[in-house]
């Protein structure tokens, strides 16, 4: 869920979708030659759903994305597409309801794409880049809920340098968030300037040669809790699992370590024998749900990340659903 590291990336690469011919080529098996339905759960700017769609002719998609910005572009990109795509309003973790009032019990393939969207990033007002002063909003959705201003304005101190330690794996949690505390008891910190600013007064001058911009932790720790990301995946991840048929395939594109996290912990379950081990045979019903398809989190190759900075700190796996499991 990084920032993707792609700030100073050229305005272009932006638009290529990360690892497409890798997520092409693991979905396939469960595409190719049929009526394949597919959630694509992170939408964006429609990148993988259209090469996916172009590429299977009676593909039919499903998207999601919580940005109504991002659905009206990505459903003009794929407008040719016609009745085969269904462009749906909703964060990732109502996928089973999704598909439900879809009437569409099984599906052949699901995607995500997680962390910010670069039409997030582009967009000037929306307050997702250090580099750029803004709003201090972040929504992803920017119809719903606090924006990331009011968590910096109203969050207890102690509760702030939390969301800044787990979020942002930030050395310097306690003393950005007392900064924070002690700024805003003469005004709120409204612009993401003014926050950029008291970062770089409350991170020792030493650090700031070796990590990075120091502004960059921050800015993700305040994206993943305004947008709820962690916690929405941990719910979106299982129910897209338990919506692949047999033979159904899942790809997921992480950027951020919490997230691989979860996602690594989800596949690894599901792809693990609950026969207990001293037993000689597999119990029925017991055997792993789940054919793991990478070894590992794969990364991008240099020439990836040279053409797409926001490649740099991908982490893909991926996994087969071999077995319905037993209830």
């Amino acid at each position: 869920m990084g920032q993707h590291d792609h700030e100073n990336g050229p305005a272009g690469a932006r638009h290529v979708p990360v690892a497409l011919p890798r997520v092409a080529e693991l979905l396939r098996p469960a595409l190719a030659d049929r009526p394949a339905v597919m959630v694509d759960a992170t939408l964006g700017l429609g990148g993988h759903a259209a090469a996916l769609l172009a590429e299977h002719p009676q593909l039919t998609l499903v998207g999601l994305d919580r940005d109504p910005e991002a659905l009206a572009l990505a459903g003009r990109r794929l407008i040719a597409h016609g009745d085969r795509v269904h462009l749906v309003h909703a964060v990732y973790d109502r996928i089973a309801d999704v598909l439900a009032e879809l009437g569409l019990p099984r599906v052949d393939g699901v995607l995500f794409d997680l962390g910010v969207s670069s039409l997030q990033l582009d967009a000037d007002e929306r307050g997702f880049s250090y580099a750029r002063d803004a709003d201090l909003d972040m929504r992803m959705d920017p119809t719903v809920g606090p924006t990331a201003a009011d968590i910096l304005n109203s969050y207890p101190v102690p509760q702030l340098a939390r969301v800044l330690r787990e979020y942002g794996e930030e050395r310097f949690a306690g003393r950005i968030a007392a900064a924070v505390g002690r700024r805003r008891a003469h005004a709120p910190l409204l612009r993401s300037a003014e926050l950029v600013e008291l970062l770089y007064e409350a991170v020792p001058a030493a650090s700031r040669r070796t990590g990075g911009h120091p502004a960059k932790r921050t800015f993700q720790a305040l994206r993943i809790e305004v947008n709820g990301e962690l916690d929405a995946l941990q719910t979106a991840v299982p129910a897209a699992l338990e919506s692949l048929a047999i033979g159904g395939r899942i790809v997921v594109l992480a950027y951020h370590s919490l997230e691989d996290r979860i996602v690594k912990r989800e596949l690894a379950v599901r792809s693990t024998s609950r026969t207990p081990v001293d037993l000689p045979v597999e119990l029925p019903g017991h055997g792993p749900e789940l054919r793991l398809l990478t070894r590992g989190a794969e990364q991008a190759g240099e020439d990836e990340i040279g053409d797409n900075p926001r490649a740099a700190s991908v982490r893909l796996r991926a996994a087969e659903r071999i077995r319905e499991v037993a209830s």
